[in-house]
């Protein structure tokens, strides 16, 4: 939670109510123990009220430091906000702060952007970019580009792509290497995808387009498993390997020659998990908002398969 100047004793006892001991709420705000400390004396004696048990050992909160502890997360939050939104305001009504993860942002967003600002002069758009999900209501972003499954309290999501995943290679790895004819070709070649799962849904894997090509004796042993997307598409570019890779983040480097697909069945992502535009549902008329959303949508339906 950011700091707000004025509420260092708040965030002191917030802190310490949390972990119920000084040295984690220390260690969490940077501070030593002993400020810690002499803070929360400080705010008890300005109180007249005892907010903690103390003993050699154990902490715990009185009943009137429960009551006390749980206005403090309301207060440091409501003034978290209401800071967020302030410094929104006060920066005037033509900047819009979009959020988005690198490897969309590289492969997707940042080569289309010329077309929106053409279009919208008066809107100067600014990029957080960053795997880090913003929260949108108490951040200085106003809309964010996430994937997941849409579902956000207070946030509206627009889905923009059905995600299909599709075998890519380097077309220099078509011309040097062993032939890739039918899905059994594969076999003489290194193949790569990311390892991920959430909720029960599994990104798409090998052996998943291999049984989706109706071949069931697919040993796997040899596929390289990526943490990230990125690695595993730069491995293909590269020519290292053949990778599973989502259609709209390598739409351009197919469209650039930078890929190609080897062969053309892909395999959707479960309809759980998607890439959505998001933002509070308290500025969803905001001009901004309301031109970035119908721009982005279009330009989404033109990546599509």
């Amino acid at each position: 939670m950011p700091h707000i100047p004025g509420t260092r004793a708040l965030h002191a006892f917030e802190a310490a109510g949390r972990h119920l001991n000084f040295t984690r709420a220390a260690n969490e705000l940077h501070v030593t123990p002993a400020a810690i400390s002499h803070q929360i004396k400080e705010f008890e004696d300005q109180l007249g009220i005892e907010l903690f048990h103390r003993t050699s050992r154990t902490m715990r909160l009185t009943e009137a430091g429960e009551i006390m502890h749980i206005a403090a997360i309301e207060a440091l939050s409501g003034l978290t906000r209401a800071v967020s939104r302030a410094k929104k305001m006060a920066r005037g009504s033509s900047l819009l702060k979009v959020t988005a993860d690198a490897q969309f942002a590289s492969k997707w967003l940042m080569r289309r952007v010329e077309v929106f600002k053409k279009a919208h002069p008066d809107i100067e758009l600014r990029f957080d970019i960053s795997y880090e999900v913003r929260d949108l209501e108490l951040e200085d972003v106003d809309i964010a580009i996430r994937f997941g499954t849409g579902k956000y309290p207070r946030l509206c999501a627009d889905r923009l792509f059905d995600n299909v995943i599709i075998p890519v290679c380097s077309p220099r790895l078509l011309e040097s290497g062993p032939p890739l004819k039918e899905p059994r070709d594969l076999f003489r070649h290194t193949l790569a995808h990311i390892e991920w799962s959430r909720r029960g849904v599994t990104w798409p894997n090998w052996r998943m387009w291999m049984a989706a090509a109706g071949i069931d004796d697919f040993d796997d042993s040899r596929t390289i498993v990526f943490g990230t997307s990125t690695d595993a598409l730069q491995a293909a570019i590269d020519g290292h390997a053949v990778a599973l890779a989502d259609f709209t983040i390598v739409a351009n480097d197919l469209s650039e020659g930078r890929l190609v697909r080897p062969f053309q069945l892909g395999i959707k992502m479960a309809r759980e998990f998607a890439y959505f535009l998001v933002y509070p549902e308290s500025i969803a008329d905001d001009p901004r908002i309301v031109a970035f959303r119908a721009w982005i949508i279009e330009e989404a339906a033109k990546t599509q398969i």
